[in-house]
Formats: structure tokens, sequence, C-alpha cells
């Protein structure tokens, strides 16, 4: 009994590195939400929101049309606003 509990846990910990479903590559727009202090999330084409750790200065810009690529990470957050993420690429469209 004992094995087979252990097994399902290293099971269970493995499958998060291996989901293809934790990297979203989409267009989006900036937005600047005034709640929570302020802050820059992503609207993405498919009208999902993101809230970006590691959004670059430059690309801080309400409607700024972006490409971005990352990894959900879907930390808890003060925002409350869509999905927490950690950007690895975006460019300005």
């Amino acid at each position: 009994m004992k094995r087979v509990f252990l097994v399902a846990v290293l099971v269970m910990l493995a499958l998060p590195g291996c989901n293809e479903t934790d990297r979203v590559v989409d267009n989006g727009t900036i937005v600047f939400m005034q709640f929570e202090g302020g802050f820059f999330g992503i609207i993405d084409d498919h009208n999902r929101h993101w809230d970006p750790s590691n959004l670059p200065p430059e690309f801080q810009v309400d409607s700024l049309r972006v490409r971005f690529e990352g990894v959900v990470t879907d930390l808890a957050t003060f925002h409350m606003w869509g999905r927490t993420i950690e950007l690895t690429a975006i460019k300005r469209l």
C-alpha cells in the first residue's frame, strides 16, 4: 500500500513539468488596471487575462499590442485578476 501511494505521489509531482498547457504563446493587448495599487496585465486574443510577474518597463504601455510567450505559474497575488505568468518572450506588434 505504501509503495502504491509513493508511486502515485511521484507521478503527480512529475506531471506539472511535462504539461504543455503550462506554456502560453499568443497575441494580446497590455492593459493598465487601476485597482490594488495599479498594475499592468495582458488580455489575449481569446479574452483570457494574464498577470505577468516580469513585464519589462518598455512594455508597460496601456493598449499596446504584443506577441508574448510564457509559463503559467498560477501564483497567488493581491491583484486577483487573471492567471499569473512568467514571460519568456515579448515583442510589439
